[in-house]
This record gives structure tokens, sequence and C-alpha cells, in this order.
């Protein structure tokens, strides 16, 4: 009581036991760990998945490469379009256009390179593709000379 005859009130501060605050807090934490594994397995897959685009995409380069050899290398001149659509299949290419001149052959080629694509759900395959634009040209000596240049974009479908 106090001193006038009233009922004092009073304040008490209660601080959880040592127990319940940890009870509380090893949840959070957990959820934060697990939070934390995941986005770092995320940032690695996607790291993983840019890695083996960029390699198939390295791949296409050098079928494109391949590919021009082979047109050069190929007998009586510049090929008719239908082995240059054989000699593109072979090469895992798609020819998308075929233009002939006297002195020349143009040849644009969709190449495709699969990879493996990684997720939280497992591997899929999938495929990156390039093009590019193979041009042969009667050189000096009267052979064939191959001139392989990447597109920025296949417009053709």
């Amino acid at each position: 009581m106090s001193n006038n005859g009233t009922v004092a009130q009073q304040s008490r501060v209660t601080v959880p036991s040592p127990g319940c605050l940890a009870a509380l807090m090893v949840p959070l934490v957990a959820v934060l760990i697990a939070a934390s594994v995941l986005m770092v397995m995320g940032y690695r897959q996607e790291r993983a998945n840019e890695r083996n685009m960029a390699e198939a995409l390295d791949r296409t380069a050098a079928l494109a490469r391949s590919y021009a050899r082979d047109m050069a290398d190929a007998p009586n001149g510049f090929p008719g379009q239908e082995a240059v659509r054989g000699i593109a299949e072979r090469h895992d290419g798609r020819l998308l256009s075929y233009a002939r001149s006297e002195d020349s052959l143009t040849t644009t080629v969709r190449f495709f390179g699969e990879y493996e694509d990684t997720n939280m759900f497992g591997v899929s395959h999938s495929r990156a593709y390039h093009c590019y634009s193979i041009v042969l040209r009667k050189g000096a000596d009267g052979a064939p000379q191959a001139k392989t240049s990447p597109l920025e974009e296949c417009n053709v479908i």
C-alpha cells in the first residue's frame, strides 16, 4: 500500500528463460541457414548452366568451321542446295538460306549444340544454337576458299 492508503501498482519486467529464448531462436536460425544454402546452390547451378551453354556455343563455332572446310572440299566447284543441306545436317546444322552466283556461294546455317541444364528438380538436355554465314569464293588458284562469320541474330526460321 502506498502512503495515502491506495494500492500501488508494481510493474515487473519478466525476462524469458534461456530455454524459451533458444526455443524461439533455433527455428529462425535454421530457416536462415536453409535459405542461405538454397541461394548458394541456385547460384552455383546458374553459373554451371551458363558455362555449359557457353561450351555448347563454342562447339557450334567448331561445327561451322568444319562445315566450311567440307564445303570448300566439295568436288566440282560449288555444291548444289541439296548437297549443302546434307553437309549442314551432318554437322548438326540446319540450312537457312542458299544463294549462288557465278563466283561465290553464300549460305546461312544454324548450328546446334546440346548441353545439360540442371535445376533443383533434376537435369534436362537443352539445345543452344548460333547462326553463321559461310561464303565460298574461288581463290586465285581456282579452289574455293571459305569465310565463316557469326551472325548476331537468326532472322530466318
